[in-house]
C-alpha cells in the first residue's frame, strides 16, 4: 500500500541550515527575527479571524432587524401614507424590542482575546441601533427636502439603502475571513499539535522469581506515561492588567440650555415638552452624551436621584431625535399614553443606562480609594518647581495677546494649550498655586507641562532682590549668606578627597 507523503508538505518547519546573510549580519538574530515575523502574522491573523466572526454575528442580528422594520413598513403602507411614516417606523422598532427578551437584545461580547487587542465599550443594544438608524433616515431626508407626500416612499428607499451596504458589507466580511481561514490551515504548525493517546496498559512482571516450566504474569494496573501533561486549551488564559485608555477626544459639555434641561424633574413632561419646542437646538447627538457626562459625574459623588434624572433627560432628547421631524410632539403623546408599549421600553432603556454608570462609578470610585490608600502609605511621587541656586527666585510671566514677536507668539499659543486650571494658578503669579496643579498630575504629565513651560517662556530664574533695610530683609541675607558658607565647605571637603586619593593612588604607583 502506498504511503501519501502529501500532508507534510504544508509542514511549517524552521530550517536554517542553509540560510545565507550579509557578512555584517548576525545569522542567529535574523533567524530570531525571521521567526517572530513569522509568529506576530500569525497572531494577527488569528485576531482578524476573531474579529471577523464576530462582526458576522453582529451583523447577522442587525440585518435581521432592519429586514423586518422593512417588512413592517410595507405591510402598514397604506397607514404610513396617511401618518408620519417616521411614527410608524418607530413604533414598529418598539413593538419588536418589547416582544425581545432583554438578553436577545444586546449583542454577544466579544470574545476575550479581541476585547484585549481592540478594547473600547461593549456595543449598544439592537433597539438602540435601529434608534440612530431611523434618526440617520430622516436627517437624510431633512437634508433632501422630501415633503410629508414623498416621505414613507424616501424612508423605504433610504432604509433599503442602509439594508444593502450591512449586506455588501457583510458579503465583503465573508471574502476576507474565508480567505484568512484558508491560510491558517495551509500549514501545520506546532499549535495544531493535539493530544493522541495520554495513557497505556503495561503488563508488569510479578515481584518473585519465575518457577520453573513457566512464569506467571499479572496483568498490570493503567498507568499515565505523563501524569502531570495539561492540554493547552485547560491551561488558563493570562491575566491582562486593566489599563486605563488615555483619552484623546475633546471633553464632551452639554451647553447651558441642556444643562437646564436636565434640571426639570423626569417627572414632569409638561415641562421638558416645553422646553424642547422653545429650544430645539438641543436635539443633537452632543447634547445627549454632554447630559450622560453630567449623570456620570453626579453619580461619581453618590448623588444617585440626579444621575437617574440626566440619564432620563438624556435619552429623552435621543428618543425625540429618532422619531424625526415631529419627534417631540409624537414621544410626548406616546409617553403620556397609558399603557402604551413605549413606556415600558423607554423606562427599561432609562433603568439599563443608569445602572451601567452605577456600575462603573462604583468601580472608578473603588480604584481611587484604593490608589489614595496606597499613596499614604507609599507617598506619592510628584513634580515641584523651587529654585536651586540661593538668592534666586522663579518668575511667572505671561506672553501677552498682541505682541508682534513670534517667540511671544509661540509662547502664548503655548499658554492657551493648558488647562484652565493651569492657566489661572499662572495668571495669580504665584509658583504655589502652579505647584498645587502639578501636584495633581501624574509624573509623566506634569513633566511635559514644565518643559512646555520652559518653552514658552512663562518661567524664568531671576536674581532675588532683597530689602536690606528691613528686618525681613535682613534674616534673608542672613541665611543665603549662611547657605553660601556650607556650599563653599563642602566644595572644599570633596576638593581635599580628591586630592588625597590622587595622592594615595600615586604613592601605590609612582611610574
Amino acid at each position: 500500500m502506498p504511503v501519501d507523503y502529501s500532508k507534510w508538505d504544508a509542514l511549517e518547519l524552521s530550517d536554517d541550515s542553509d540560510i545565507e546573510v550579509h557578512p555584517n549580519v548576525d545569522k542567529r538574530s535574523f533567524i530570531r527575527a525571521k521567526q517572530n515575523q513569522i509568529h506576530q502574522q500569525r497572531q494577527e491573523r488569528k485576531l482578524h479571524i476573531e474579529q471577523y466572526k464576530y462582526e458576522r454575528i453582529v451583523n447577522n442580528g442587525l440585518i435581521s432587524r432592519i429586514s423586518g422594520l422593512l417588512s413592517a413598513l410595507q405591510s402598514h403602507a397604506d397607514e404610513a401614507k396617511t401618518k408620519n411614516p417616521a411614527e410608524v417606523a418607530f413604533r414598529a422598532v418598539m413593538e419588536s424590542a418589547a416582544g425581545l427578551d432583554p438578553k436577545d437584545d444586546m449583542p454577544p461580547p466579544r470574545p476575550e482575546a479581541l476585547q484585549a487587542a481592540v478594547g473600547g465599550e461593549p456595543l449598544p443594544s439592537y433597539t438602540k441601533m435601529m434608534a440612530t438608524l431611523l434618526d440617520q433616515v430622516n436627517k437624510a431626508l431633512d437634508e433632501r427636502g422630501v415633503g410629508q407626500e414623498g416621505r414613507y416612499e424616501g424612508m423605504v428607499g433610504e432604509i433599503g439603502e442602509h439594508l444593502k451596504k450591512v449586506e455588501d458589507l457583510q458579503g465583503e466580511l465573508e471574502k476576507k475571513l474565508a480567505e484568512l481561514e484558508r491560510e491558517e490551515a495551509r500549514k501545520i504548525t506546532s499549535e495544531g499539535i493535539h493530544t493522541g493517546f495520554d495513557s497505556t496498559h503495561i503488563n508488569k512482571s510479578s515481584g518473585g522469581s519465575k518457577a520453573e516450566g513457566g512464569g506467571g504474569k499479572e496483568s498490570g494496573k493503567v498507568e499515565l506515561l505523563n501524569p502531570n501533561y495539561t492540554p493547552p486549551e485547560a491551561l488558563p488564559a493570562p491575566s491582562e492588567k486593566e489599563e486605563g485608555g488615555d483619552d484623546d477626544d475633546e471633553e464632551v459639555t452639554a451647553s447651558p440650555a441642556a444643562v437646564k434641561f436636565a434640571n426639570i424633574k423626569s417627572s414632569d413632561y409638561r415641562e421638558s415638552h416645553a422646553w424642547l419646542s422653545s429650544h430645539p437646538e438641543i436635539l443633537t447627538e452632543k447634547e445627549t452624551d454632554g447630559i450622560l457626562v453630567m449623570a456620570f459625574d453626579a453619580q461619581l459623588e453618590n448623588r444617585s436621584d440626579y444621575a437617574r434624572n440626566c440619564v432620563h433627560q438624556a435619552l429623552l432628547i435621543q428618543y425625540c431625535r429618532a422619531l424625526g421631524r415631529d419627534g417631540v410632539a409624537l414621544f410626548f403623546k406616546r409617553i403620556t399614553t397609558p399603557g402604551h408599549k413605549a413606556q415600558e421600553v423607554f423606562y427599561k432603556d432609562v433603568q439599563d443606562t443608569y445602572m451601567k454608570i452605577k456600575n462603573r462609578s462604583r468601580e472608578i470610585n473603588l480604584q481611587r480609594a484604593k490608589d489614595e490608600a496606597e499613596g499614604k502609605g507609599e507617598g506619592v511621587e510628584q513634580i515641584q518647581l523651587h529654585a536651586v541656586d540661593p538668592g534666586t527666585v522663579i518668575n511667572i510671566r505671561i506672553p501677552p495677546k498682541d505682541s508682534e514677536d513670534l517667540d511671544v507668539q509661540v509662547g502664548r499659543a503655548i499658554f492657551e494649550s493648558f488647562t484652565l486650571e493651569m492657566q489661572k494658578a499662572l495668571e495669580t503669579g504665584s509658583l504655589e498655586e502652579v505647584n498645587k496643579v502639578l501636584g495633581k498630575m501624574s509624573v509623566e504629565d506634569a513633566e511635559e507641562v514644565v518643559g512646555k513651560l520652559s518653552e514658552s517662556g512663562c518661567l524664568s530664574v531671576e536674581e532675588e532682590v532683597i530689602d536690606a533695610t528691613t528686618e525681613e530683609g535682613k534674616q534673608k541675607i542672613k541665611k543665603l549668606e549662611q547657605e553660601v558658607k556650607e556650599q563653599e565647605k563642602e566644595g572644599q571637603e570633596k576638593e581635599g578627597q580628591e586630592k588625597e586619593g590622587q595622592e594615595a593612588k600615586y604613592a601605590d604607583d609612582p611610574e
